[in-house]
């Protein structure tokens, strides 16, 4: 069982993650078709330890700081999107989950590099009853992204008491993750979809499945967390979106230089000018430039301040807050800088053999995902002014 404290890696996760992106553009167009990672991609990820980022050391993790996080599902982005998702995904899944287990737990479950963790979105249609020594399970959740790839799964729920009444634990209603091996769920292959199709995340369900306490976390619980570093007491809402907003830069990123280079070798037959030479678009460029860097810049910076404070133990709600303004900015301002490079370069974007055709399905279906919500900015918008309201996702 590797569990053992590891010496710190030489190189940091986001040049290994820069290491990756030539075979990630290799293998993207088979991942898209197959609608899940190819063996040599989840492969290069274990080899290179990028599913145990956030997790304790103590577990074999790597506990690395947050700003690298968000580096390194930017870097992986940048090749592919897919792949950047369930790198994200699986990492923060882990993460949170394992701050809250049993130390014994925790270890059997992520146990090695490979041991990465995926789950479906959280909704009120499941049960969860409290029985002597844990739970009965039953309900069916959708977007498992990376389940494919992952030995273990999870699904959030309610807890009910046996005569179905609200379960209470720490003086508000009991809500955990629980967690299960794949092989005990029903696995329904309907992952087709526009885009982010490398990701097959597929629907799940469980039938009356016990769930022992000792793999049902309440992971964003400040009661039941077991490790002290500073990622783990930022919920983890946050920390996924934070790493989704680097896949959303990431893939904006690719999308503006490939639009940069097209701009520089052709002309348009819509325009007298050649591409390099035309106003409007040496304009344009220029202010996507501007939008995507600063995008970057104030996500790093919101990123950098909830970190710190978190260390130092005066993460409050007006950071929080921050961060998910910088995070929800972040991926709306890359979303319109693909769509701008998508239609700049032309009558080429829609060709499958093209760069552009599935990286702007994918940016198209990253602008979707709840995390890049505007009511999300405008409940920030709330707080600032001092408009009563109850935070959510912070």
């Amino acid at each position: 069982m590797d569990t053992a404290v590891h010496p710190p890696l030489i190189i940091g996760a986001p040049e290994r993650a820069r290491a990756l992106q030539s075979l990630l553009d290799a293998q993207g167009p088979e991942m898209d078709r197959r609608r899940e990672l190819t063996p040599e991609v989840v492969d290069a990820l274990v080899e290179q330890d990028l599913l145990r980022l956030l997790l304790p050391r103590s577990l074999g993790g790597q506990e690395i700081h947050l700003l690298d996080f968000c580096r390194t599902t930017e870097a992986v982005a940048w090749a592919d999107a897919s792949t950047g998702w369930f790198v994200n995904q699986s990492n923060v899944s882990s993460a949170s989950a394992a701050a809250a287990m049993p130390p014994e737990a925790a270890a059997a479950i992520f146990d090695g590099p490979g041991a990465g963790l995926a789950w479906g979105a959280k909704h009120n249609n499941s049960n969860a009853i409290r029985v002597e020594g844990g739970y009965r399970l039953t309900g069916t959740w959708s977007f498992a992204s990376g389940s494919r790839h992952t030995t273990w799964i999870g699904a959030h729920s309610a807890v009910q008491n046996p005569d179905g009444t609200p379960h209470i634990r720490h003086g508000r209603p009991d809500d955990r993750t629980f967690l299960f091996r794949r092989d005990q769920a029903k696995i329904v292959d309907d992952w087709y979809v526009l885009g982010l199709r490398g990701t097959g995340s597929d629907t799940y369900s469980v039938t009356d499945l016990f769930v022992p306490d000792a793999h049902a976390p309440a992971r964003d619980a400040p009661e039941e967390r077991r490790h002290a570093g500073p990622i783990y007491p930022i919920n983890s809402s946050l920390l996924y979106a934070t790493g989704f907003c680097g896949v959303a830069l990431g893939l904006a990123r690719r999308m503006l230089e490939i639009y940069i280079q097209i701009a520089r070798g052709r002309h348009s037959r819509a325009s007298a000018n050649a591409m390099a030479n035309n106003n409007a678009i040496q304009q344009q460029i220029g202010v996507l430039e501007a939008r995507l860097s600063a995008a970057r810049a104030f996500l790093h910076e919101a990123v950098c301040q909830a970190y710190d404070a978190s260390a130092a133990g005066t993460l409050d709600l007006d950071q929080r807050m921050r961060l998910r303004l910088a995070t929800t900015h972040g991926m709306n301002e890359a979303t319109d800088v693909s769509i701008a490079c998508y239609r700049g370069a032309g009558t080429m974007s829609i060709l499958e053999s093209a760069p552009f055709e599935r990286r702007f399905r994918d940016a198209m279906s990253v602008s979707q995902h709840l995390q890049a919500m505007l009511p999300m900015i405008e409940m920030v918008g709330r707080h600032i002014i001092g408009v009563e309201s109850a935070p959510q996702f912070v």
